[in-house]
């Protein structure tokens, strides 16, 4: 089970995410009816990053994590820039994604900013740096407009918090520099139905947040910001926290020596550049990345199981990417087969490893040996063939691959890429007098890990290329798909229980089927 769960952290690290445009307002938003200007973005800018203008018309981007790592978690991200520009990627969407590899549900504000009057505002924006106090008069309009947008924000994921898989008293907010002034002030006025549950702001610009006293039931706090800071902010940071803590509420503070203003996700080969690591630790430790769901996969292991697990799955890629050692203490206790064993491996992924945990009886008495790694790829098993295949001696090898391969879950694969390492595999198998029955894939109408990839038609043509090279070359080919399939090229609902991985029923459709195909192979053999 252990190598199970690490096989699928390391896969939801790489899982896709599902994105969707939210209007905040069903009308104009109240207090800017008249501005009729369209939101306009620009990469071309002396920030050289890409940057959202002229927001009228407020927006959340929510970045869905992969359900089966949602915690129930949400994040509002506020961008900044001086409240005339987003700084949408470094501060936005880069944020969300990095919180969706956590399992936090993460949507990125688009709130109103000043009206810019060129296609330049980066530029248009630098001429008015020099002067704060002029700079504050301008945005002064409109930073209530902003403020009342990230308690919109709040209040329509908690809202809508049960479509979103979202748990309605675990909603926060962020927000860098401009956006940090967002968040704060949301953080110190606020009613019941946008109360952020927790805050932070990084690198925040206090001199637009209105002064009052820190709230009763003030939500806690994690901050970040860099000494250096070009715009002279640090303070700002230092002070907010002081705040927090002289009323009693949970803060932290990170203050960096080097980073300067608007760090974000950018990356300096400094400290700062895990400033984001470390507000995933403050996340865990006030329990927010645990999963409230009782029924969710995660929920019998403590947040710091699944810590040592990860690191043990990240410490695999790293030097074991093939998992060459997971069978090889097995391997070494099997002896060379008897005379007239018929001994078959099955070397596969988790379809195949799951089988002997489903219905052990298959294997039971039988001189099958099973060699499926949960979450592998066809180059992975290659890597392991001779090991785990070859040098085990059996008169038979089903091979069963390549729905990983199309899932992408060790990177982007065409299918002939996928049917040449599988026919590597059974060429190897030959070369070493085995004989070699290759399996269809089994059927998937889509992949829970990750949703919208469509591998139903792509396995079907999958199917076709493996059949055609065993018809062609004289190997058993296995066709599990057909009996297993529904009308949309689906796994059957009966027979599997997450739509990729068969169940009880599901293996004992697939029994017979292997155990046909084995007797031609053994047959061929003699």
């Amino acid at each position: 089970m252990k190598s199970l769960i690490i096989s699928l952290l390391m896969i939801l690290s790489f899982s896709s995410y599902s994105q969707q445009v939210i209007p905040l307002y069903a009308d104009p938003a109240p207090g800017s009816e008249s501005w009729t200007w369209d939101e306009k973005e620009t990469s071309n800018n002396l920030w050289g990053t890409r940057i959202v203008y002229n927001v009228s018309k407020p927006t959340l981007t929510a970045f869905l994590p992969n359900r089966y790592a949602a915690t129930g978690t949400a994040i509002i991200i506020c961008p900044g820039g001086a409240f005339h520009t987003l700084s949408i990627d470094n501060e936005g969407n880069d944020v969300a994604r990095w919180l969706n590899q956590k399992g936090v549900a993460a949507f990125v504000l688009k709130y109103r900013v000043v009206r810019s009057l060129t296609d330049d505002p980066v530029k248009e924006l630098m001429a008015k740096m020099g002067d704060f106090k002029k700079l504050d008069e301008e945005n002064a309009p409109v930073v209530p407009l902003a403020v009342a947008d990230g308690k919109k924000a709040i209040e329509y994921v908690r809202q809508h918090a049960a479509e979103l898989g979202i748990n309605p008293d675990r909603i926060g907010i962020m927000g860098f520099s401009a956006g940090g002034t967002l968040a704060t002030s949301v953080a110190y006025s606020y009613a019941a139905a946008n109360k952020p549950n927790f805050v932070a702001p990084v690198y925040p610009y206090m001199g637009a947040v209105a002064k009052m006293p820190v709230p009763a039931d003030a939500p806690p706090m994690f901050i970040v910001a860099a000494t250096d800071d070009q715009l002279g902010l640090a303070s700002h940071s230092v002070q907010l926290y002081s705040d927090w803590i002289s009323a009693k509420k949970i803060a932290e503070l990170h203050m960096y020596q080097h980073g300067g203003h608007g760090f974000g996700m950018h990356q300096q080969d400094i400290p700062t550049d895990t400033w984001i690591d470390r507000f995933g630790d403050w996340l865990d430790m006030q329990g927010l990345l645990k999963p409230t769901d009782p029924n969710h996969w995660s929920a019998k292991y403590t947040p710091q199981q699944l810590l040592r697990f990860r690191k043990e799955g990240e410490e695999r890629t790293r030097n074991d990417w093939a998992n060459m050692k997971k069978f090889q203490d097995d391997n070494k206790k099997l002896t060379s087969p008897k005379p007239g064993e018929n001994r078959v491996v099955f070397m596969g992924n988790s379809i195949t490893e799951g089988w002997s945990n489903a219905d052990p009886s298959f294997f039971e008495g039988k001189p099958y040996i099973n060699r499926g790694i949960s979450g592998q790829t066809t180059p992975q098993m290659v890597l392991r063939f001779r090991q785990d295949v070859i040098d085990l001696k059996p008169k038979v090898v089903v091979i069963l691959a390549g729905t990983n391969d199309i899932a992408g879950n060790t990177g982007p694969m065409t299918l002939e890429q996928t049917r040449d390492n599988i026919i590597s595999m059974a060429e190897l198998a030959q070369a070493h007098g085995i004989k070699v029955v290759l399996s269809s894939v089994i059927p998937a109408f889509d992949y829970p890990w990750k949703p919208g990839l469509a591998p139903a038609e792509k396995i079907v043509s999958l199917n076709k290329m493996l059949k055609a090279y065993a018809n062609k070359n004289s190997i058993v080919y296995l066709d599990y798909f057909s009996a297993m399939a529904d009308e949309r090229n689906g796994l059957k609902k009966e027979l599997g229980y997450d739509g990729v991985h068969p169940n009880l029923a599901g293996y004992k459709v697939m029994a017979p089927l292997a155990e046909q195909a084995i007797a031609k192979a053994l047959a061929q053999a003699k």
